[in-house]
């Protein structure tokens, strides 16, 4: 278990510095007269990526889950995927990316990257990963949780990204990675 909880704390790490990235990128899109759309929904996201993570943990400890190799190792594979997908989403967006939904007016929609075959790749980085982290060691309860919540939070969130999009024209909204780096 002690190998999980690297793991854990390793993508707890990897949303500090998706938040470090978000503060800086926020700088750059304000400073361009961005406008931000979904602040009442964002406290809840940062609470359920936090909730992801001590939920993942939690769970394996207290209920001592076990590890099952051929579950362990494909969902590990599939967590790492997710973060290669993320990134690909931040790098493809450069300084437009961030945590929150910022609009910066007249710059043109994105898609390139993994933009070319999907609205909000992100998202499906950010579900992905949802099932697979707790599932890396049984976390089956926080893995069904986790993906419930979710789906309600993204069903807002992505309404709320094509609103920003509607209202900015031409304008793209800086992506969403994980929920104020929660997850």
């Amino acid at each position: 278990m002690i190998w999980y909880t690297v793991l854990v704390l390793a993508v707890g790490a990897e949303r500090v510095a998706e938040l470090v990235v978000a503060r800086r990128h926020a700088r750059w899109s304000l400073a361009r007269g961005a406008v931000e759309f979904g602040r009442r929904h964002y406290p809840a996201m940062v609470t359920l990526h936090t909730a992801l993570l001590v939920g993942c943990l939690a769970e394996v400890w207290a209920a001592r889950r076990p590890f099952h190799p051929g579950l362990g190792w494909t969902m590990l594979a599939v967590v790492v995927a997710a973060q290669g997908l993320r990134w690909w989403c931040v790098r493809t967006l450069g300084p437009r990316w961030n945590t929150r939904v910022l609009v910066v007016p007249g710059l043109p929609l994105v898609s390139a990257g993994p933009y070319r075959w999907l609205r909000h790749p992100n998202y499906v980085a950010v579900v992905a990963e949802g099932v697979a982290l707790p599932l890396v060691h049984g976390a089956w309860l926080t893995a069904t949780l986790f993906t419930v919540f979710n789906a309600a939070l993204l069903t807002v969130r992505v309404r709320c990204e094509d609103a920003a999009l509607g209202a900015g024209g031409a304008a793209a909204p800086v992506r969403a990675a994980a929920g104020g780096g929660a997850g």
